[in-house]
């Protein structure tokens, strides 16, 4: 069994957030609105998630973490999210997030975009994942969904998840056009948080669309690094880089501050319907780029399996 340990985020209300947030990104984006409005139906276009919000029980969990990546690979780090979910205390979450592939089951190393409603005691799961890996043909980007090839919801190594029961309900509407500042969108949101809640920390989770634009995405390359990566230089040196065009649909998962459980304070992978995902750095055209997200304040973290061994190497 995995360690689990568990934190109470403070929690601050809606309307509050939506306040600090429209400041924050005030000042690296040339517009913003932020408000609190009811979260549009995620089983629709463009999002055609396989529940309708990200209301109820709203949680975050980090799973493993980079150091069962880098220096060197540790294969026999594999978790499933039906598993996670009653780790949480959620079984039957909707679960949103970033984390890698499971390379038992895929036989390469690759980006996971996890979307799954984990089974409960009257349903199965429905797995509406991606897996963006480099494509062997032409070293681009291949965008799968998982449930094409896959029935399970395992994966490896690493995640970081927003955890919700995936109710409709009244959430923060972002909008956020025209970069001028240099942090991308889901920096701007942390530090923000961070700048203004201090010694609280505050999580915060959901999806955001690129809608206009274009973005840097990594895509982790098919075999683990033989040598060992000790510096971010090796990371970048290792990840495969690209330039991906809007729209681009982003699942972010962000803890304004680490209160001592070694987290990744923020991780987002994002999916397309033409063929294009991975992770999320930052957008390449700041002055067209536009943002239309929606997030809800998560109330618990949980810890789940965390390194004992462990280094900052390779958390952007």
């Amino acid at each position: 069994m995995a360690k689990v340990e568990r934190f109470a985020f403070h929690v601050p209300s809606l309307e509050e957030l939506a306040g600090v947030l429209q400041k924050g990104l005030k000042e690296n984006f040339a517009d913003a609105q932020v408000s609190v409005v009811d979260c549009p139906d995620l089983t629709q276009e463009p999002f055609k998630f396989p529940a309708k919000g990200i209301c109820g029980k709203p949680r975050i969990a980090d799973v493993g973490g980079v150091p069962y990546l880098i220096p060197l690979v540790q294969r026999d780090k594999v978790y499933d999210l039906n598993t996670v979910a009653k780790d949480i205390e959620l079984p039957g979450a909707f679960i949103l997030g970033a984390g890698a592939v499971s390379s038992k089951v895929l036989g390469i190393n690759a980006e996971l975009i996890p979307i799954v409603q984990t089974k409960s005691e009257r349903k199965a799961a429905v797995n509406g994942s991606y897996v963006a890996q480099i494509n062997p043909a032409d070293k681009g980007c291949l965008l799968e969904k998982y449930s094409s090839k896959y029935t399970d919801c395992e994966f490896g190594l690493l995640a970081n998840l927003y955890a919700s029961e995936g109710q409709p309900g009244k959430v923060i509407e972002v909008k956020a056009n025209g970069r001028t500042g240099e942090l991308n969108f889901v920096s701007c949101l942390r530090q923000t948080l961070e700048k203004h809640y201090g010694e609280k920390p505050v999580g915060m989770g959901g999806t955001f669309i690129i809608q206009k634009g274009k973005a840097k995405i990594h895509i982790m390359p098919p075999e683990f690094s033989a040598c060992p990566l000790n510096t971010d230089e090796d990371v970048n040196n290792w990840l495969k880089f690209f330039e991906m065009k809007a729209p681009l649909i982003c699942q972010p998962v962000i803890v304004s501050r680490d209160p001592g459980f070694d987290l990744r304070v923020e991780h987002t992978h994002c999916f397309s319907h033409h063929g294009e995902g991975g992770h999320y750095h930052q957008d390449t055209s700041p002055d067209s780029v536009q943002y239309l997200g929606y997030f809800q304040p998560a109330e618990l973290l949980f810890r789940i399996d965390r390194p004992q061994e462990t280094h900052l190497v390779g958390r952007d």
